[in-house]
């Protein structure tokens, strides 16, 4: 998902699309592409703002892997961008914030399980959308801002998920203005069981200071 306007990030973002933005000397989007399992030999990216930067830069394939695209025509949240790219997608799939950045080893986790999200544990307050989950660590609810507890478990916005999504009505949020990816996934959890995945690795890039903290801690996990 890379359509977004990123007005947090301005003035970076005035000319740059957010997930080409620089990070320890790669755009955002190639550290994703860079992260991605072996077994995963097709991108679809969901564009709107700036897309021709990113088109031009990706092309048709990048590093062995063909590369579509969808044009989310208005923003209207992360379950319209999913939903446009229903005749694109069969069988199962992955979604990822194309912003933020993932450790390898999380995603390939995460693609063993049938149906996933990944979650990280954080301090920060009112900032993500916090998980509850039942006795087996599956989702049940998802409450956006939420005022968590220290360690609660946060929405890292990477999901495994199959053409059974496609079944549910997509979920309005923002009185109506958007269709929310998470809170759509929490009616599908009441028929079929949804992993909550604890991530050791995620950096959400919103605002310019996370951009230093980013190029800081992928050069701490290079050695570089």
């Amino acid at each position: 998902m890379a359509a977004g306007l990123g007005t947090r990030l301005r003035p970076h973002t005035l000319t740059t699309p957010k997930p080409m933005l620089t990070v320890a000397g790669r755009p955002i989007l190639e550290w994703s592409f860079a992260s991605l399992p072996r077994e995963i030999d097709e991108v679809v990216l969901v564009v709107k703002y700036l897309k021709d930067q990113i088109v031009s830069h990706f092309g048709d394939s990048w590093q062995g892997r063909r590369v579509r695209y969808v044009e989310q025509a208005e923003l209207k949240g992360t379950g319209d961008a999913l939903a446009r790219c229903r005749p694109l997608l069969s069988g199962k799939f992955l979604v990822m914030n194309g912003d933020d950045l993932y450790g390898a080893a999380d995603i390939a986790t995460a693609c063993g399980r049938d149906l996933a999200i990944l979650a990280k544990q954080t301090d920060v307050r009112g900032r993500y959308g916090a998980f509850r989950t039942d006795a087996a660590g599956n989702l049940v609810d998802i409450i956006e801002g939420a005022e968590i507890e220290a360690g609660g478990l946060v929405n890292a916005g990477l999901y495994v998920l199959d053409e059974r999504f496609f079944e549910y009505p997509l979920v309005p949020i923002k009185d109506g203005a958007e269709f929310g990816l998470p809170q759509t996934l929490v009616v599908m959890a009441k028929d079929h069981p949804i992993a909550i995945l604890k991530a050791g690795f995620w950096m959400p890039i919103g605002y310019p200071d996370d951009l230093q903290k980013a190029t800081q801690a992928l050069r701490q996990r290079s050695g570089g």
